[in-house]
């Protein structure tokens, strides 16, 4: 079974078609798919995706992107919504020094919100993070020794020094369409190199269209692209790539039953 841990399925990409995108999701194998908030705020789309469909799950958080939208968003919010049935995870949430689309005080304050939500519930949280390796390794470093927590560092493509960080931490880690790139041997090589016991596969639909797709609006269809390049990566067959992604999706998502 293929398992897209990441889709933003509530995004307005899919507002034309969006049940044929599911229904191609299957034909292609995927039998589950994880519905990411980006915002509180867009909660109740993303919570509706997951009641109507047996196959999705859902998430609660903001993107640091986002995070101006509340500043003052607190654990105690997040819990109240985490306990939504179907409801998996926390996030996705973290630090983007990238674009700074939201002031860096007020994403390290709403992370650190998330990161109590993660501890307090026993869900993992989605970590975002670009262009902010020393911050992000302090404060899951820091958090993770007042109380341990799951943790995914979701579409890796941060810096080797950061991975073995939050690798000694338990972190899980997400391969998406990037991992495909001609530009993304730093990526490929980071991949090589994660615990091969938690290691998943994302699209990050409608974005990161992998190749031979890329340019195009990306969807859960096109995960097959980013299990060939994983097991390319590793030297492992696809059926062992399917098997090991499979297991470690399952151990970090443990709310999810097994079928």
């Amino acid at each position: 079974m293929l398992i897209d841990s990441h889709v933003n399925l509530h995004a307005p990409q899919f507002d034309g078609d969006r049940e044929d995108v599911i229904a191609r999701a299957r034909q292609s194998g995927v039998g589950i798919m994880v519905e990411i908030c980006d915002k509180v705020g867009n909660f109740k789309a993303v919570r509706s995706l997951a009641d109507r469909h047996p196959d999705i799950w859902a998430t609660v958080g903001t993107h640091p992107h986002e995070a101006k939208e509340d500043p003052s968003l607190s654990s105690g919010t997040l819990c109240e919504l985490a306990a939504a049935s179907r409801v998996v995870g926390i996030g996705e949430t973290g630090l983007d020094f990238h674009y700074d689309l939201s002031p860096r005080d007020i994403q390290m304050q709403v992370f650190a919100a998330h990161i109590e939500a993660a501890q307090r519930t026993g869900l993992p949280l989605v970590v975002h993070t670009r262009e902010a390796d020393a911050e992000m390794g302090d404060m899951l470093e820091a958090a993770y020794t007042r109380q341990p927590f799951k943790m995914l560092m979701h579409c890796y493509t941060s810096g080797a020094e950061l991975a073995r960080r939050t690798a000694a931490l338990g972190a899980w880690f997400s391969v998406s369409g990037i991992a495909t790139f001609k530009s993304a041997n730093d990526v490929r090589a980071v991949i090589a190199e994660m615990p091969g016991d938690r290691i998943i596969v994302e699209t990050d639909c409608p974005y990161l269209a992998p190749i031979p797709m890329r340019g195009r609006r990306n969807e859960p269809a096109f995960l097959p692209f980013v299990l060939a390049k994983l097991a390319e990566i590793r030297g492992w067959s696809l059926t062992e790539t399917e098997e090991r992604t499979e297991s470690a999706f399952f151990s970090l998502f443990d709310r999810i039953p097994r079928p």
